[in-house]
């Protein structure tokens, strides 16, 4: 069992740097790196292809997958709640299109923004570059990103961690994602009234009836319901969640640079080890983490014990 994508050779490095901790000493003829997860073996080559084989192949691969979508978008994808499909013809609609960053950083905020791309924008949008929006570099998302926010109806919804630290005493992460989807749909609903979208596709992080039982129970006054769509992957189905994504990827990094000047040190995206030592560094300087990070990831406290 095995399947094989083409990838540019950015990403290409991204991938090798990706599986670094992974890699076999073995490699093929052409091969430029080779990695063995627990559900897959994957092979990266220096003509761009990448060969997934194993049991798990499929699901690793579709981590990575960046073939183009065809021009007549004819495929129907399953949506992952079920008995709920995309309709055939969606990448066309006028669709306003969600999407969050930050949930998984320690530093930083938890950012949320949502995009109207009408039918009559559809075509200056894929001029941007846009369908591929997870593979592009965070300085072509910044280049984009002024783009959108002239071009199109949006808004951003971005919690900074001493907010973002208050409201998750009371709300987890995901109740706090769907408030902020929420809020961000219905003010671009506001913004490009009367006009109303053929759908709204929300960039998939809980089922459907988990989503909104979070909104109820945070007595949201209004909650967007009409013609939405949920499914992972969003940016497969239409460019208004890849302009989300990267709308909401630009303002987290400016926010995360902000904080890196306050800080006096560069403060890395993610949660891993290089993470731990940089929290104990500001403790150590007298600052105070909760302006910097998500206090409730174990990051706090392996840092308190480095420190």
């Amino acid at each position: 069992m095995q399947t094989v994508i083409q990838v540019s050779q950015t990403q290409l490095k991204k991938m090798a740097s990706y599986y670094a901790k992974q890699l076999t000493s073995k490699l093929p003829n052409g091969a430029i790196f080779a990695a063995k997860t627990p559900r897959a073996t994957i092979t990266g080559y220096q003509s761009g292809k990448v060969m997934f084989q194993g049991a798990g192949f499929a699901q690793e691969a579709a981590r990575w997958h960046t073939e183009p979508q065809k021009e007549s978008h004819a495929i129907v994808r399953q949506n992952t709640t079920p008995g709920i499909s995309i309709p055939r013809d969606f990448a066309d609609w006028s669709v306003l299109g969600s999407d969050e960053v930050g949930a998984g950083a320690y530093f930083g905020p938890l950012t949320t923004a949502a995009v109207y791309v009408s039918k009559d924008n559809l075509d200056w949008v894929r001029q941007l570059g846009i369908a591929d929006s997870k593979t592009l570099t965070d300085q072509k998302m910044k280049q984009i990103a002024p783009e959108i926010i002239h071009h199109l109806p949006h808004h951003v919804v971005n919690i900074m961690p001493e907010k973002y630290n208050v409201l998750q005493t009371k709300n987890n992460v995901n109740q706090m994602k769907a408030i902020s989807h929420n809020f961000a749909l219905g003010k671009v609903l506001e913004k490009i009234a009367p006009n109303v979208p053929d759908g709204i596709l929300i960039d998939q992080f809980a089922q459907e009836s988990t989503y909104y039982k979070y909104l109820r129970n945070a007595q949201q006054s209004h909650i967007v319901n009409q013609n939405v769509y949920f499914t992972t992957k969003g940016e497969q189905y239409h460019l208004s969640v890849a302009a989300a994504s990267i709308l909401a990827r630009v303002v987290e990094l400016d926010a995360i640079a902000r904080l890196s000047e306050e800080a006096g040190m560069l403060l890395p995206i993610g949660a891993g080890h290089q993470v731990d030592i940089i929290a104990a560094k500001l403790m150590k300087k007298g600052l105070d983490l909760n302006h910097f990070a998500k206090l409730h990831f174990a990051n706090t406290q392996k840092a308190k014990k480095i420190l």
